[in-house]
């Protein structure tokens, strides 16, 4: 199979189906994660949440929540679907993506009144590098916090930000106006346990050796790089997750360095999704670990290139 021949169609009823926690965080429990004993705020963070909202209730504030703060790989999202599992109630588990596409797709006041019926949402990857996104979900926070419905959120910091102090915790409460101080903190520090720093040397096939894996993979995948590139250009990201549907192997010939911002933020996107779905990818031509030039990995978006090296790697073992 090839991907750029598939052009999938998602409805507005499809989007809000998929708010769910990927294939991965499942069937993820507060007894399934294993705090790191080296960095006792992973234990913190279990104790923490375990607890949920139970000794939250004042009736004289906005909803609370919780923000996960911390490096890539340290078990955010798991303990994010964990407490996603204990709540009671109506309640959506999605990327920052995913919402604010369902957003784009019917339009803020429909989408206000369609989760307003929820009790609770999980917003994963919460971004603070999209001014245009972070307001926009900002808004829908504070609309529906003043009507009673809790969240929690996680988001990522650049590796050579970690031990700076609070992450990006103080620039999420100042960009969720009126309703940032009433998140709890939630900090969790430690090493990315997918693989530590192997990210810095993604395996790399040969064309005939990306081939015979691909062959012996139960529904692969294989296209150009430079092609399936210029595919995810023809689509809205939301729709990347149903791009992959079926597919449990991606493999990429010919990659090539990115030059320009827009393709390689779609790729993230891709990347994000194929890694959520639990897909294995290999690649040939140069290394992935090469495909975002210096220039980006200490840019505005290097936050989101770093995440991706690290579950590209994670793909590729």
């Amino acid at each position: 199979m090839r991907l750029v021949d598939r052009n999938p169609v998602v409805s507005a009823a499809e989007m809000l189906a998929e708010l769910v926690p990927p294939r991965e965080f499942e069937s993820a429990t507060f007894e399934s994660y294993i705090p790191d004993e080296q960095h006792p705020s992973q234990a913190a963070a279990v104790s923490l949440l375990r607890q949920g909202f139970a000794a939250r209730k004042r009736k004289d504030a906005p909803s609370p929540g919780f923000y996960l703060d911390g490096g890539f790989g340290v078990g955010k999202t798991h303990l994010l679907a964990a407490l996603y599992r204990e709540v009671k109630g109506k309640k959506l588990f999605g990327s920052f993506l995913a919402y604010t596409a369902l957003i784009g797709a019917i339009g803020f006041n429909q989408a206000l009144a369609l989760l307003k019926k929820y009790d609770f949402l999980a917003i994963d990857e919460f971004e603070l590098d999209d001014p245009g996104n972070t307001m926009l979900l900002s808004r829908l926070i504070n609309d529906l916090g003043a009507q009673g419905v809790r969240f929690a959120a996680t988001s990522n910091t650049p590796p050579d930000a970690l031990g700076a102090g609070r992450f990006a915790a103080e620039d999420f409460q100042r960009e969720i106006l009126g309703i940032g101080a009433h998140f709890q903190i939630v900090t969790i520090d430690g090493e990315d346990y997918r693989h530590r720093h192997s990210e810095t040397n993604i395996p790399v096939l040969s064309d005939s050796e990306l081939v015979a894996w691909i062959d012996v993979q139960a529904s692969g995948t294989l296209d150009d790089f430079s092609n399936l590139v210029d595919h995810l250009a023809t689509l809205h990201p939301s729709k990347y997750h149903k791009l992959l549907d079926g597919v449990d192997a991606v493999s990429l010939a010919g990659v090539k360095p990115f030059t320009d911002q827009a393709p390689a933020l779609r790729f993230v996107a891709f990347v994000d999704r194929a890694y959520e779905n639990q897909i294995k990818m290999r690649a040939s031509g140069i290394s992935m670990s090469l495909i975002f030039p210096d220039v980006m990995l200490h840019g505005a978006y290097q936050k989101k290139y770093r995440r991706a090296l690290s579950r590209l790697a994670s793909m590729s073992e």
